[in-house]
């Protein structure tokens, strides 16, 4: 399996001596399954000054790291869009795929607790300057899915639902295309409900092929006068998986979206030939 990173360069809640805020490299990597532990993830961290920010100073950050871990990662997945020149050259000049992200959540949620327990003890921590961790962008140009693989007649979809405690054989699933990561990310009950969406088609695998190029992020239900369901992926790219418009499914959905919030944003969507079929041709924990 391939090795792939997760980086932040961006600017933290700490100023310097001349009341500047203080830059931070962090790297770590991705889980790419359900049973990897966070203690067996690779982590690095590196300030820098804010004269100090740019692709050359990225380079030799992440060039330590390698040295650090012992291996190179194929691809490094970031999730802020305005840092992407910046971060694209550092890894061009490396060699290695910068990939434009929001599945990026063991480094969110690495961030979340250095905001909480980390930055605070820091000299010069300066609350009002704290910034999200995550990046929004509006769904509103969500494109409609390529010729090849939008829903035909014999396409359909199921709102399902899965324990957290049935993921522990997910390893152990035929699965073609696909990612986990370890729910213990998100510090969840044994019992809690997992949301997923299942797409049935006859054209599973070309699907499922397409759907593992696209960086999937999560599954949104847009609300309104035309309710759909919106597939996030890259940074800000949405897709439109369907519209809804029976009162029923919108229902279901609602409730699909309800037990996502309950589950902290995780969920999952699959794709299968029939629902008839033990396999899967694709199958992504999303958060």
């Amino acid at each position: 399996m391939d090795t792939i990173w997760e980086l932040d360069f961006y600017s933290r809640p700490i100023r310097d001596e001349n009341n500047k805020k203080l830059w931070e490299v962090l790297i770590c990597e991705s889980p790419l399954d359900v049973e990897t532990t966070e203690e067996q993830l690779f982590r690095y961290q590196k300030f820098c000054s804010a004269q100090t920010v740019n692709s050359i100073f990225l380079q030799e950050a992440i060039n330590e790291a390698i040295e650090a871990s012992g291996k190179s990662p194929k691809k490094i997945r970031f999730f802020r869009r305005q840092m992407s020149n910046m971060i694209t050259k550092a890894c061009d000049d490396i060699g290695i795929t910068a990939l434009p992200s929001r599945r990026t959540y063991a480094l969110q949620r690495w961030i979340e607790e250095r905001l909480e327990n980390v930055y605070p003890q820091q000299e010069g921590y300066d609350e009002t300057a704290v910034s999200s961790v995550t990046v929004q962008y509006p769904a509103e140009n969500a494109a409609i899915l390529p010729d090849a693989i939008r829903g035909d007649k014999g396409d359909r979809w199921a709102f399902v639902t899965l324990e957290v405690q049935g993921f522990q054989e997910m390893k152990e699933w035929e699965i073609s295309f696909g990612e986990g990561f370890p729910l213990s990310l998100f510090d969840l009950s044994p019992e809690t409900k997992i949301p997923g969406l299942v797409i049935f088609s006859p054209r599973a695998m070309p699907f499922a092929g397409w759907m593992s190029g696209i960086e999937l992020s999560q599954i949104q239900l847009q609300q309104g006068s035309r309710p759909r369901l919106i597939l996030q992926t890259g940074t800000s790219e949405c897709w439109i998986l369907a519209d809804i418009t029976n009162p029923d499914t919108l229902k279901e959905a609602q409730g699909f979206q309800q037990a996502k919030e309950t589950a902290q944003g995780v969920h999952f969507l699959a794709i299968q030939s029939d629902p008839q079929s033990e396999a899967f041709a694709g199958f992504w924990l999303l958060a």
